[in-house]
């Protein structure tokens, strides 16, 4: 690598950086926000907020790259074209394809990135976060020990605690369960400890009042006791098997699809095809970003005033590939002999990008004015 490539490869690296650590954090604050929300409310802690909002960072950062890549590309090229930089290059005799070479360089790298997140991170952590998400739903004692809250942990269970001591004793119980189709119970009681059994964890009622409702025969059943056990087994969620999405599986799993994964998914052959060579294809919109907002550049003249519609076009460019990869990617999903499609939006951005570089290294037409009044009067003088 020459130092020209060098020089540039660092410009491009150095801002790539800058705008990759702005963009994600723009985009995991907005995610953490609800999921601050929803894991606290369950009432689990801090850390867990932590350890799951770093699980899902890698998949913000997958979907982040290219835009910073584009950014990086369009900044740094704007900026050494007005710095007279890249004009100077181009007198020495570097054509359009010479220049952007380090482009390549910088987009192959961010690629690089992008097929480890798409085909190892990701996954590793899609499938982290979802055992812990099960471990989460699971874990009554969290959910259940918030006070001063009507908590519904699963359908047609209300649970309400007054006030939790520092001992762990909960003070005025209240639990309605309206699961069954013929009575409806509720349990009230002014002390209760939650303690954990063999198999299911259990609730410890003391001085309280069990009321039953007959539905058929509407009548109500009241009974007082000193102390009363219940199970809490049923309010875990559904003991079905939890199953993998298409995210969680690898991608050998996902190109050489099995009976046994398309049972467990319930996915579709053409989805796991789409999505395997989805992970192979969309890295290289990086590649394809990073030297359109180069080539677009190239073909504007040095202008104090920037080049402001070379941007403009470039991002016109940029959603007309972004189209490209959404209609091809909903088609694969249809067919599964569509896959191939999944390819078309990295390859068209690749092909228009190397067309602008070709236009740009072209001679320009130079308009020459023809000979004007004067200089004809002059010639028959």
């Amino acid at each position: 690598m020459t130092r020209f490539d060098r020089y540039l490869l660092s410009q491009f690296l150095a801002l790539f950086g800058f705008f990759s650590l702005i963009l994600v954090l723009i985009y995991w604050i907005n995610r953490a926000v609800g999921l601050f929300d929803r894991i606290i409310g369950d009432g689990q802690s801090a850390l867990v907020f932590l350890e799951i909002s770093l699980l899902t960072l890698p998949n913000v950062i997958r979907v982040v790259l290219p835009v910073p890549a584009f950014a990086a590309a369009v900044y740094t090229t704007n900026r050494l074209t007005q710095d007279g930089e890249l004009v100077v290059m181009q007198a020495t005799g570097f054509s359009a394809f010479r220049l952007a070479r380090p482009v390549v360089y910088f987009g192959l790298s961010v690629t690089l990135m992008l097929v480890l997140l798409y085909n190892v991170i990701v996954p590793a952590s899609r499938t982290v976060l979802a055992e812990r998400t099960t471990e989460i739903s699971a874990n009554l004692t969290a959910r259940l020990l918030v006070d001063g809250t009507f908590m519904h942990p699963t359908e047609g269970i209300t649970f309400y605690i007054r006030d939790i001591t520092d001992t762990g004793e909960l003070q005025d119980v209240f639990l309605s369960d309206d699961r069954g189709t013929t009575t409806r119970t509720t349990y009230t009681a002014r002390r209760a400890l939650l303690v954990r059994g063999d198999i299911e964890p259990k609730l410890i009622m003391f001085d309280g009042m069990s009321q039953s409702y007959d539905i058929a025969k509407k009548r109500l059943s009241v009974t007082h006791f000193t102390d009363f056990t219940y199970d809490l087994g049923g309010f875990l969620t559904s003991g079905a098997v939890p199953v993998r999405s298409l995210d969680e599986l690898s991608t050998v799993e996902l190109l050489t699809p099995t009976d046994a994964l398309l049972a467990e998914t319930g996915a579709t052959r053409a989805a796991f095809l789409a999505d395997g060579h989805a992970r192979i294809a969309q890295p290289f919109l990086a590649l394809a970003t990073s030297l359109i907002g180069f080539a677009a550049l190239l073909l504007g003249a040095f202008s104090r005033f920037g080049l402001w519609r070379q941007i403009i076009g470039a991002v016109v460019v940029l959603i007309v590939i972004q189209m490209i990869n959404n209609a091809a990617t909903a088609a694969a999903l249809q067919s599964v002999a569509a896959w191939p499609l999944v390819y078309l939006a990295p390859v068209f951005g690749i092909l228009a990008s190397c067309l602008m570089l070709w236009i740009a290294q072209r001679p320009r037409r130079r308009h020459v004015a023809g000979p004007g009044p004067s200089s004809r009067e002059g010639a028959t003088a």
